[in-house]
């Protein structure tokens, strides 16, 4: 049985990085992926994610802001850009409750910059949105978007470069302690044979439960298929990353979206809309109601933002409370699990290197 001192399960984003940590740490590592290396299956693919200090947890703000030198480290790494700052605007209408609770308190007690603008002056500063006047904003000029598909492939580089053994259409089917003792380590059966790790790190998203149930740990995640439409502005140039910001309406249903990003297109999308699902039942096609919603609210919002072009399912996954998991299993300590929500992944480069902490 082949022996390593971590196996990492999953190589989606958070997988990939704790892949990378570990086999940068002199660790050896394999690591398992049960469909091609950046398939369409999960949440970690296509283009822009949003990066972001605009959080009414302080402890995600600080996060976030270590972020940025992380960042800028594993750019250095991968040789290539992957973090593009434009700004942001965060919406908060006045008669609809909000997500983002206090959050100008929060900016405030983690000295975080930022400015709060009234309608008038978003729509002089970028008039391309149309605001009513109950809508307030805040901006952050540190907000920005990573490029998702080209970040995930740049740190599976990277750890087969530090020596990790990355295995793709792998299917784990367990992972169970070794019988008979406490601290011998973990045996990751695989459809392509046994495996043996001192140290096994789940970063499995919406499969978690299987791996989990033999273990007789349970953890409570809502699975949905989301989408996201870009569309094809009229006028491309007033939507380029220097002239229009990453947003988020903080309303009720929530949305969000990007300047142009490699494209001529803005990409826009809401935020959980409910269609939940199981990973076996999800369908890959787009629904004609959420593109009809999501294309009447922006058409108020962003009347300038042309048709849409095309419109890319991904699947979503979080918990009741929506906070991110990094922990080793109290019965279990050898297997650690990892999960990311998918509107905190700025915060994927220190998530990562928390890893170090069980390595």
């Amino acid at each position: 049985m082949d022996q390593f001192d971590v196996a990492v399960v999953g190589l989606g984003a958070l997988g990939s990085a704790a892949a990378y940590q570990a086999a940068l740490k002199g660790k050896r590592v394999v690591a398992f992926e049960q469909f091609e290396l950046g398939h369409v299956c999960g949440a970690s693919h296509d283009t822009s994610r949003i990066v972001r200090t605009t959080n009414a947890a302080p402890e995600y703000v600080n996060l976030a802001k270590s972020a940025y030198k992380d960042w800028a480290a594993l750019e250095k790494a991968a040789g290539q850009k992957l973090l593009s700052i434009t700004g942001g605007l965060v919406f908060l209408p006045k008669d609809q409750p909000t997500t983002f609770g206090n959050l100008t308190e929060t900016l405030d007690a983690t000295k975080t910059p930022y400015e709060l603008l009234g309608a008038e002056e978003v729509k002089k500063r970028w008039p391309q949105f149309h605001i009513p006047d109950t809508v307030e904003a805040v901006y952050t000029a540190d907000t920005g978007m990573a490029h998702a598909a080209k970040t995930v492939s740049a740190m599976q580089f990277l750890a087969r470069s530090n020596g990790a053994v990355l295995h793709e259409n792998t299917r784990v089917e367990r992972v169970v302690p070794v019988p008979g003792s406490s601290s011998s380590g973990i045996e990751v059966s695989t459809s392509n044979g046994e495996f043996h790790a001192a140290k096994v790190i789940l970063t499995t998203d919406a499969w978690t439960n299987k791996l989990l149930a033999p273990l007789g740990v349970h953890i409570p995640l809502s699975v949905m298929q989301e989408q996201v439409t870009y569309f094809k502005p009229a006028d491309p140039a007033a939507f380029e990353s220097s002239q229009f910001p990453v947003w988020i309406w903080g309303g009720d249903p929530s949305f969000y979206g990007f300047p142009c990003f490699g494209e001529p297109t803005i990409k826009a999308a809401r935020d959980t809309s409910n269609n939940f699902m199981t990973p076996e039942q999800r369908t890959y096609v787009h629904s004609p109601r959420l593109l009809d919603q999501l294309s009447t609210f922006l058409g108020a919002l962003i009347p300038w933002k042309g048709q849409p072009l095309r419109t890319v399912t991904c699947q979503y996954c979080i918990t009741p409370d929506r906070q991110f998991i990094i922990s080793p299993l109290e019965s279990h300590p050898d297997i650690i699990l990892g999960w990311e929500p998918p509107m905190l992944s700025n915060s994927l480069p220190p998530l990562a290197v928390c890893w170090r902490s069980w390595l």
